[in-house]
Order: C-alpha cells, then structure tokens, then sequence
C-alpha cells in the first residue's frame, strides 16, 4: 500500500460523514462540493470499498465507513485543538465567552466592566445567542450554559441557581383577578419555559395540585423573549429574580406573588479540560465565581 496518507481525502471523508452531505462538508471546509466529491472517490478507490450509501441529498456511512469515521474524526479534531493552542500561545491574551442573550444582557454584560478593570491587559468578546456551539469546533474559550451541569468530556463549574419569581405587565395584573395564593395563577395565560416544565414544578413546590393548565401557553426558548412577552401583556411569566429586578424597578413589570422558587436548571462554566490551564481562561473563571457569590 502506498505509504502517503492521503490527509485530504481523509479530512473529507471526516466532515461528509459528520455532516452527512457533501453541500455542508465544502461549506465547513471552504472548498467547492466538486472538490469534496473527487477526495472521496479518491479515498474509496484507494482503500477498495465503499465508504458513503448515496441518497438524493444525503451521505450514509456504510458499515466500513462508520466502523473508521469516529477515530478519523476524534483525531482531526485532536490536531484542531493543537493548533487552536499553538496558535493561542503566539496570541495577545483574549478570551471568547459564549452564552445566551437574556443572561448576557442582564447578568454579564454589565459587570464585565469590572474584569476590564481588574485585568486590562484581557480581551473579552461575548458571543450572545440560543444555539449552543460546540467547544471543539468552534473557537469559544468559555461557554455559560442553562442546564443540569452534565457534559461529557467537559469541565464545569456551577456559577448561579437561579431564583423563579412569577411576574406580569401591571396592567394585566389589575385587570385581572387578583392573586393572594399560588393557584390563583391559573387564572391567567401562563408564558413557558422551553420545556414546559418551570410552572409545573412551582406550582408543585407550593402545594398546588397538578393541573393541565400548567403546561399550556406559549413557550419561549429564552428568558429576554419570556420577559417582552410578560411586558406586552401576554400573560404571567416564571423569570429569574436577577432578570426581573430592573423591570420591576422601572414599572414594566409587577411582581404577581411574593413566592420565589430555586429553578431546577442552573447556569453553569463549561470549557475543554485544557483550556481552563491558560492563565486568561483562569482569570476569567475566577471572576465569573467572586461575582457570582456577590449578594444580589
């Protein structure tokens, strides 16, 4: 056999696996769909079989193929990661933080300032949107992420437990009929969570009964969307006391019930095992941890 890895071939045959069609494999690599298309044909006619069942718009591994494409992957993004480090080494100390846009808004991005000061010599770019990215893609130092605090084959590092107050537009709250327990609540439309499940559980932890209207509204994948929608009226919304206490303070929004519940998800660090050893990355986390044991 021919000493020579055909690396481009190998590379190709990497993203069409992972993305499952040639379209997105060229996107991902920069290339042209013809040039990802001869790397594979060149690939197979050097190995002898075939890797990928051809569909209108897709590529299915074959058994050979599958049987290969996680090491062939794991390690390209092994030589990924070492490049991202060297490349770092070279680099001014910079740090890319992502995060949703409801927490960026209303928890970090206003005390960044403090960091700015505390370390002038860090730079600091927030990425704010819904999608989650994935660390050994893409190039994100940091990512704060809404969850239970398990992933794999990362590090993480609690940082806040959100406290759930039930809040509304003052005025739909004085049209309305008035609240003096937690089941009162039920009385009005209820704004989701992404999941359906915080009025439940809140409703739940105060000693209501189940009740199908818990779950029935509509639902918000983030908190700054929930929030606009308790503004305008919508209905009554379940939304971190951290989130809610300026709109409060300005009149956009009322408290419904003084009745304050600890989310079950929380907001957590999340970064590549070796990533957390670049002094900036440490720095950073540090912060993130001193911030968030501030009283609120």
């Amino acid at each position: 056999m021919n000493p020579v890895y055909p690396l481009l071939a190998l590379r190709a045959f990497a993203e069409v696996g992972r993305h499952g069609s040639i379209k997105r494999a060229a996107a991902a690599l920069g290339v042209t769909s013809g040039a990802v298309s001869q790397q594979i044909r060149l690939l197979e006619a050097r190995v002898g079989l075939s890797l990928f069942l051809r569909g209108r718009r897709s590529m299915t591994l074959t058994e050979a193929g599958a049987s290969v494409h996680p090491n062939l992957l794991a390690a390209f993004d092994q030589i990924e990661g070492a490049l991202r480090t060297l490349e770092a080494a070279r680099a001014r100390k910079a740090l890319t933080i992502s995060t949703v846009p409801s927490f960026a808004a209303s928890w970090l991005v206003p005390r960044l300032g403090r960091f700015t000061r505390l370390h002038p010599d860090i730079e600091v770019r927030v990425e704010a949107a819904a999608s989650l990215v994935d660390l050994r893609r893409d190039r994100v130092d940091i990512a704060i992420r809404h969850g239970l605090g398990s992933y794999p084959g990362l590090l993480s590092e609690p940082l806040i437990a959100p406290v759930l107050l039930p809040v509304a537009s003052p005025a739909l709250l004085a049209a309305g009929p008035p609240i003096l327990a937690p089941a009162d609540c039920l009385a009005y439309p209820l704004l989701q969570d992404g999941d359906r499940a915080d009025w439940g559980l809140w409703l739940a932890a105060h000693g209501v009964a189940e009740d199908a209207r818990a779950e029935r509204g509509t639902a918000f994948e983030d908190d700054y969307l929930l929030i606009r929608a308790a503004e305008a009226g919508q209905g009554l919304a379940l939304v971190p006391q951290e989130y809610a206490r300026e709109e409060i303070a300005a009149g956009r929004l009322a408290l419904a019930l003084d009745k304050p519940w600890p989310a079950r998800f929380a907001y957590y660090v999340v970064m590549l095992p070796d990533t957390g050893q670049r002094p900036e990355v440490a720095a950073f986390v540090e912060w993130l941890g001193q911030e968030a044991r501030q009283p609120a």
